[in-house]
């Protein structure tokens, strides 16, 4: 019968396998769901309309509206999640899993023991444990975790995975990488070194000079050339003149065409969350790349939003997160308390994460502290005055669409408040006004360069670190300074290492975030809150790292009852999304219409 002639109940729930379809014919699965419906009325064709809304009603021919409901206990759910599976997304379309997915005991209640066991028969073929020795090549003792990742890698390769190398900013993803790559060279896995194709790792600007140098210091006989912009045009035409070749983002959306008709023997992408947005050019000439092995290394698969790990996984292991299309609404739903056990289930045989706290014990503590300051002045009268304007703005956004018509509009006005906060000029370009950071930042840098220290400074705003260098001239302190237009990263990395003066580098927070290694500081200031907490994290990263013998200290400076203490206050509120997938920490930069009016507020 058909319950109250409004739903045709599904009282249970199978699957059948369809084939395995991959490349090499053996991993995946199609698997497809099949419905026992009491209402014995319904044809095939009416059955495939219902499985296809997804539990929306549907007008049946002279049958009125339906709609099918699975009768699943909560145990049968979970176990659908153990297998990434969620029946509220089943269609009578094939679903794609790969069979690390489906060797879990919960397959055996959905699936016949005949495919059950060609599941368990593929997956013993795979090579689960795969640990070969450091290859002699490497010249570096690596610590027990770093072997682990290593290992970890190896067995990618060994079953023909791509995967995700998602180890905290630190903790040495470059030696576990060049490892891997010289494990790859080895002519014990049947090929000459001289018949391998060259790798190609595809990184940050800033990062590109430390891949060179890693790989002098740890493989000193891979030939390795980081490619200069005048040189591109030679690019394709110079690949067999080294193992590894070394490009920027930007140079990778200049020569990309070219590229995708070269086979690399592996490529590399270094910061994978620049290809976290699917539809921008960069990920999509990336996804083009022919090559035998995939790698992404990333502290931050989930950057903003579950699509970042979607994207950086269709790079990596194309297939295995589904279409982008079905994705949110499978893993992002509100709601479903077992979305994040499927996405984990699914992503868990092709990424590791280690972070500082599992792995990395033999690091220096790391003390994090506020430092409030009030506002005075024209300063303070130029925050009142912009508050109030954004206030009076809020007064006549009563609705989620108002919000979204007036959004452009409030986040110039945070951004204004902001700029307010850390100086005055960054918005009134022709103020004498002092600011009251500034006056603070000079006061803690004056001791610690007394006491020989050196100090790391990070600001977003560009602006704002060309009136600090004008602050350090003055003062006769010895600085160095990194921004978006610095070329000579390497150098300025080295010197300030090598330097035995104290002094200051001032950082672009976008710029010098990641990818460099600055242990000869041991203090870091954040002249200014960024609204995701794992981009501060980075920063401080850049001298907590593997290579720092001292406690590192990281200041906050914030201006008092203003925006940015408030947005300290959003930051520990809105860091859960991802924990259960990755361990990984997210700060949404979606404001609600309630996350203005706090941020607001008198």
């Amino acid at each position: 019968s058909v319950g109250k002639n409004f739903s045709a109940s599904a009282r249970q729930l199978s699957a059948t396998d369809l084939g395995q379809t991959t490349k090499d014919g053996m991993d995946w699965f199609n698997l497809q769901v099949i419905v026992d419906v009491n209402d014995v009325t319904l044809t095939k064709a009416e059955i495939k309309l219902l499985l296809d809304a997804k539990g929306k009603w549907v007008r049946l021919d002279k049958k009125g509206w339906r709609k099918l409901e699975f009768t699943l206990s909560k145990e049968e759910d979970e176990e659908l999640a153990r297998l990434g599976l969620t029946p509220h997304e089943l269609t009578s379309e094939p679903q794609r899993l790969h069979a690390l997915q489906l060797a879990d005991k919960a397959a055996r209640k959905f699936l016949s023991a005949d495919t059950c066991d060609r599941i368990e028969r593929r997956v013993s073929e795979l090579q689960a444990r795969v640990t070969p020795e450091v290859p002699a090549e490497i010249r570096a003792e690596m610590r027990p975790y770093q072997r682990e990742g290593f290992h970890f890698l190896c067995y990618l390769s060994t079953n023909n995975f791509g995967g995700i190398l998602a180890d905290d900013m630190g903790l040495g993803k470059t030696l576990q990488t060049l490892a891997w790559l010289a494990w790859l060279r080895a002519p014990s896995l049947n090929h000459q070194p001289s018949t391998i194709n060259p790798s190609l790792v595809v990184c940050p600007k800033s990062v590109a000079d430390n891949w060179r140098a890693e790989a002098e210091k740890f493989f000193p006989t891979l030939k390795v050339r980081a490619w200069a912009a005048n040189e591109l045009k030679s690019f394709t035409g110079m690949l067999p003149t080294a193992d590894l070749h070394v490009l920027n983002y930007s140079q990778l959306r200049l020569v990309g065409e070219d590229l995708v008709r070269e086979k690399f023997h592996a490529v590399i992408l270094d910061e994978g969350q620049y290809i976290k947005n699917p539809s921008s050019q960069t990920a999509l000439v990336a996804k083009s790349l022919r090559a035998e092995h995939r790698l992404i290394l990333s502290g931050t698969p989930i950057e903003n939003r579950l699509l970042d790990l979607w994207s950086l996984m269709s790079f990596a292991m194309p297939g295995a997160l589904g279409r982008r299309a079905e994705f949110g609404r499978m893993y992002d739903a509100k709601g479903d308390p077992f979305a994040r056990q499927r996405l984990s289930a699914r992503v868990r045989p092709f990424l590791i994460r280690r972070t500082k706290v599992q792995v990395a014990r033999d690091l220096p503590d790391r003390v994090e502290e506020d430092l409030f300051c009030e506002l005075e002045g024209e300063q303070k009268t130029l925050y009142r005055a912009e508050l109030k304007r954004a206030q009076a703005m809020l007064l006549g956004v009563k609705t989620v669409e108002a919000l979204n018509q007036q959004r452009f509009n409030f986040l110039t006005s945070l951004l204004r408040l902001r700029q307010i906060c850390c100086h005055p000029r960054l918005v009134k370009a022709d103020s004498k006004a002092a600011s009251a950071k500034v006056e603070a930042l000079i006061e803690t840098l004056e001791p610690l360069l007394e006491e020989g220290e050196k100090v790391l400074v990070f600001s977003q705003f560009v602006g704002l670190l060309d009136i600090l260098r004008d602050e350090l001239k003055k003062r006769g302190w010895k600085h160095w300074y990194l921004a978006g237009e610095t070329e000579n990263r390497g150098d300025l990395v080295r010197e300030f290492q090598t330097a035995e003066d104290p002094g200051v580098f001032l950082i672009s927070l976008k710029a010098g975030g990641f990818g460099l290694n600055l242990t000869a500081a041991s203090y870091v200031v954040l002249f200014d809150p960024w609204w995701n907490p794992a981009v501060e994290n980075q920063a401080i990263d850049r001298t907590h790292r593997i290579g720092q013998a001292r406690k590192v200290i990281a200041y906050r400076l914030l201006i008092k009852d203003s925006i940015e203490e408030k947005i300290r206050v959003l930051q520990k509120q809105k860091k859960s999304l991802a924990d259960d997938v990755l361990g990984e920490e997210k700060f949404s930069q979606g404001l609600s219409l309630d996350d203005l009016r706090y941020l607001l507020a008198g």
